[in-house]
């Protein structure tokens, strides 16, 4: 979602200044050349006395610019990634798993698999109810419905286990790596 976002606000920040410059550069509209004002006298004398609420308007809608502008720049510093997960110790009381652990299992015997070249895995969510996102790269002869079965069984179930969750969500992404072809001689 961040990632459509980012390139939404990338793209009409980019055509606004685009549409910018191009007035700067051409000295067109709003710029009347180098003599000329920014605002006329017409335009200072209909918006600057008669119409209080214009100026009310233009202030509300840069406030709603700089409000979705802070937004944008926290969610950008907001990590992404879980940094713990809550696990029952059974006594009533919960002890922390390392997120980066977790995830380092998971890739260990996730990329141990027959067939599966290199993994990568993102642990996400809440403490409570973690998700996580794995990227399976596999070797060109591997068979991905096989890759796929022995990661949601073996491999998840075993995660699950170790940290004591009843559920434990994952996304598998699949690649098949590149390889070049044989010469035959």
């Amino acid at each position: 979602m961040l990632g459509v976002v980012n390139r939404i606000v990338l793209a009409v920040l980019g055509l606004v200044l685009m549409a910018a410059g191009a007035a700067v550069l051409t000295g067109s509209w709003p710029f009347g050349g180098r003599k000329a004002p920014l605002l006329s006298a017409a335009t200072r004398q209909r918006y600057g006395h008669g119409e209080g609420w214009y100026w009310w308007a233009v202030a509300a809608g840069l406030g709603l610019c700089v409000v979705l502008a802070l937004w944008w720049l926290l969610a950008q510093l907001r990590r992404s990634r879980l940094r713990a997960v809550a696990v029952d110790t059974g006594d009533g009381a919960f002890a922390l798993l390392r997120g980066r652990a977790l995830e380092e299992a998971v890739a260990a015997e996730a990329g141990a698999l027959d067939g599966v070249a290199g993994c990568r895995v993102a642990l996400r969510g809440r403490r409570g109810s973690p998700a996580l996102r794995v990227a399976l790269e596999l070797e060109p002869h591997a068979v991905p419905a096989d890759a796929l079965a022995a990661l949601a069984g073996p491999v998840l179930t075993h995660a699950r286990n170790s940290a004591g969750l009843p559920a434990l969500p994952a996304e598998a992404r699949l690649k098949v790596t590149s390889h070049r072809a044989r010469r035959v001689s």
